[in-house]
């Protein structure tokens, strides 16, 4: 088996593709140790003691390095964890399932909506399904929405995106644009 590395916008993350599938459906993002304890996987990359956030997408897993710490003494330690594991064929959570994990879920909102924006909403989704999200999956991230009020879309950045320098450009002048192009109601996008 071969694990593919490639980088991504924020330094501090490298995207590790293992050839397959990682997640069935949806993406799971582990911002700290008492997160991964829903998986095995998650886990066993935090126990490192030098990765601070591990994200996992439909066919990769993007690991977050801790300050200080260096990826050509890291990189070998996680593509070994990720080869026992793939190689292994264990579970990605306990219990073989994502059930019980502790992560926001895709529906989660942090702003309460207006009913009235009901068609508004539903063209921000479709847009950020087809077009933002699979941009945002090929640089080890993804993006969640989290409620539209007022002409404000609230979205939560995760993986290799969260904590990346060029968050905020690709928030702004990224997203921000493409949604004013086509939702002509949507003046602004925050993070949340």
């Amino acid at each position: 088996m071969y694990i593919e590395t490639e980088t991504t916008p924020n330094p501090a993350t490298l995207k590790f593709l293992p050839q397959r599938q990682v997640m069935p459906q949806g993406t799971r993002d582990f911002a700290n140790p008492e997160d991964a304890e829903a998986s095995p996987l998650a886990q066993a990359l935090f126990d490192t003691g030098e990765v601070t956030g591990v994200f996992f997408g439909s066919d990769f897993v993007s690991v977050t390095k801790g300050e200080g710490a260096q990826w050509t003494e890291l990189k070998p330690q996680v593509v070994a964890v990720l080869l026992d594991h793939f190689v292994s064929e264990a579970p990605l959570f306990h219990g073989g399932t994502a059930a019980g994990i502790a992560v926001p879920a895709e529906d989660t909102l942090t702003v309460e909506e207006d009913p009235a924006d009901a068609d508004i909403v539903d063209q921000i989704k479709e847009l950020l399904e087809t077009r933002i999200r699979p941009a945002v999956a090929g640089d080890g991230g993804d993006i969640a929405y989290r409620g539209y009020r007022d002409g404000v879309v609230h979205l939560q950045l995760q993986g290799a995106c969260d904590g990346c320098p060029s968050s905020t450009a690709t928030l702004k002048h990224g997203i921000e644009g493409l949604l004013k192009h086509y939702v002509p109601e949507v003046v602004e996008v925050r993070a949340a």
